[in-house]
């Protein structure tokens, strides 16, 4: 009884270290961000979830929403947070959109294909909660708590500079939400797919 017991610890522990080491991986990365030319200069590229995937590969959905959170929070206490943790909220959400259809798909037939149709998934489903999030809740927020240096008007307007057509909110999702959410997960899902197996190993459950 009391070896099974400490055989279960030992393996409780071990999880949560390694969750806590991929939160504090996928933070860094979160660091690194980049603009793409198909979006305005407040939507940065990172590869935070690259960490995130990898992870819920290999521990299960549930280990991946603990990552992305930790993730969130240690970027929140970083960082700090200019829309009350509306826009941290928005991203953990955003975020469980594309993992937590990929890792649940992948943990119920763990091989390529499923993990490829996993990723796929959730791409889509990320691309789909990313414009219903950020037309009703992040850039109406930021428009908010921003104001008057940023307002709606200066949103749509740094939309134009890419996109002469745009001329509402709509528009900005649709021509630069969307597109940017798309580019970010197939280039996430591919980085995935190339290193998952070897690094998978490292991070077998005990």
């Amino acid at each position: 009884m009391s070896a099974t017991f400490s055989t279960k610890r030992k393996s409780s522990i071990s999880f949560i270290a390694k969750i806590s080491i991929l939160g504090a991986l996928s933070c860094i990365l979160m660091l690194f961000e980049f603009p793409i030319p198909i979006a305005p200069p407040f939507y940065e590229l990172d590869f935070s979830e690259v960490v995130v995937l990898i992870g819920g590969f290999a521990l299960g959905p549930g280990a991946a929403v603990c990552i992305e959170g930790l993730k969130i929070l240690l970027n929140l206490l970083l960082n700090g947070t200019i829309t009350m943790g509306i826009g941290e909220l928005a991203n953990f959400l955003i975020g469980c959109s594309l993992v937590l259809p990929a890792t649940i798909l992948y943990q119920k037939h763990k091989t390529r294909k499923m993990a490829l149709l996993g990723l796929l998934i959730g791409v889509l489903s990320m691309t789909l909660v990313a414009a219903l999030i950020n037309y009703f809740v992040l850039i109406p927020a930021y428009a908010f708590f921003l104001s008057p240096a940023i307002t709606l008007d200066k949103i749509i307007s740094m939309g134009q500079v890419i996109f002469p057509s745009i001329n509402s909110l709509s528009m900005v999702i649709l021509l630069c939400v969307i597109p940017f959410n798309l580019i970010k997960g197939i280039l996430v899902s591919t980085i995935v797919l190339f290193s998952y197996k070897k690094i998978a190993p490292l991070l077998k459950k005990n």
